[in-house]
Formats: C-alpha cells, structure tokens, sequence
C-alpha cells in the first residue's frame, strides 16, 4: 500500500512540474447504480498538458477518489443500489481538447480514454443478500462471496466551460460523461430461505461480473494563472 501511494505521488509530482498555474475545485461523481463520491485531498490533478495548435490540445491528469459506493454488471441478479463499496480508486484520462474562444471566455469539448483502479475494494453484502432475496423470492439470505480485483478502461466525453474574472483569476465550470468497466469476477454462495419454510445453500459463480464505472463527474473551480506557455485563456488546475 505504501509503495502504491508512493507511486501517486510522484505521478502527480510530475504532472505538476508541467502545470502553468493552480487552483481550487469541487468535484463529484456520480456513478450509475452506486452513491456520490468525491476526490481526495490533495491526491487530484487534472488538466495538464500542451496545445498541438491554437484550437487543438491534449491534456492528462490523475484523481484518486473516495468511492461510496459502485454498481456491478453483467450479473444475474439485479441491483439499483451499490454492490461494491466503499473503496478507493486512482482514476487517470487522457483527452483530445477542442478550444472554442467565446468572447473573453473558452468553451471545450473534450473526450478520450482513461484508466482506472480500484482497491481496498469491500462488498455491500446488505445489497447483494437484497438482490439474493429478490431473485430467490426467499425472506432470509445471507451471503459469502470473495472476488477478483483487476484494472480497469474506459472512454469518457464532456465540456467545460472557463470564465475569467480578473486577469490572473478564471471560474470553471465541466462536465463529463464517462463509460468503463473492469473485470470482477465473484464467487461463494448464499444461504436462506422462506420463513416457516426449509433453508438452502446455492453455489454462485459469476465469471463475466464487472464493476460499472459509467456515470457523470461535475467539477466547478477556480483557476489562478501563473503566467508562462500554454493555454492563452484557461490555466492547469490542482483538484
């Protein structure tokens, strides 16, 4: 664990040697079939990167996020609520920006791939023996399953749009839309039955389960220009 955190470190170290400026944001996900999360800390920076000409630029980053709760696919069982979760997830783009002046301000149009990975990853065994219920039709279910850990990828598409105030100082405002999956595969069983009734145990094997990252991430912020290259109207930001 130590040596993971390490390595974040001096990504984001290397990230932010490049950066123009710095700046302040708040940040949410929010997951499709899970519960709000938010970026930890100071372990988020994103928008980094360099103009290929005066409308075109590629940008990167890295987040590591405090996941309340994550949906799974590809399961028999259905679930509108978080099956995984919490757990902590490093989440990293990479994006073509395409820079559109308007006026003053700047409107982007951003979209790309990114990579993802999740650990100190927990099952929401309360959802799952709900799911177990529900697809059983039993009263009681209690559930036993161990998993699979994998990384995972993922394509994402959104805007922001940046409005400066001042010269030196500009508020933002994105969102971006994003669709990944990782292999999660689950195995155990559950055991319960109707009340009154006689109990059982089923044996589960679900080799084609994934967690679902697909949902929306809004972000509002601002941005303190340090002067130098880059971007003519929008500096590199510290989430």
């Amino acid at each position: 664990m130590k040596k993971l955190f390490f390595c974040i470190a001096l990504m984001l170290g290397a990230l932010a040697s490049s950066a123009q400026g710095v700046g302040l944001s708040f940040s949410y996900f929010i997951p499709r079939n899970g519960e709000f999360s938010t970026p930890i800390s100071p372990f988020s920076l994103r928008g980094v990167g360099f103009n290929i000409n005066r409308y075109i630029a590629f940008e990167t980053g890295a987040s590591l996020y405090r996941m309340s709760g994550m949906g799974l696919m590809d399961l028999p069982i259905e679930s509108t609520r978080s099956l995984l979760g919490p757990n902590f997830t490093i989440f990293v783009p990479a994006e073509i920006v395409f820079q559109l002046p308007v006026g003053r301000s700047q409107f982007d149009i951003k979209g790309g791939g990114f990579f993802f990975y999740g650990f100190d990853q927990n099952l929401n065994y309360g959802n799952f023996d709900r799911a177990f219920r529900k697809l059983q039709n039993w009263d009681v279910v209690n559930s036993n399953l161990s998993f699979e850990n994998n990384p995972g990828v993922g394509v994402h598409a959104g805007v922001e749009l940046t409005i400066p105030i001042t010269s030196q100082v500009s508020i933002s405002l994105e969102t971006n839309y994003l669709m990944g999956s990782a292999k999660f595969p689950l195995k155990g069983n559950f055991s319960g039955g109707t009340l009154n009734g006689t109990n059982s145990s089923v044996a589960v094997d679900y080799k084609d389960a994934k967690v679902d990252f697909t949902g929306l991430e809004f972000s509002i912020g601002l941005h303190f220009n340090a002067g130098g290259g880059g971007k003519p109207s929008k500096p590199k930001r510290r989430r």
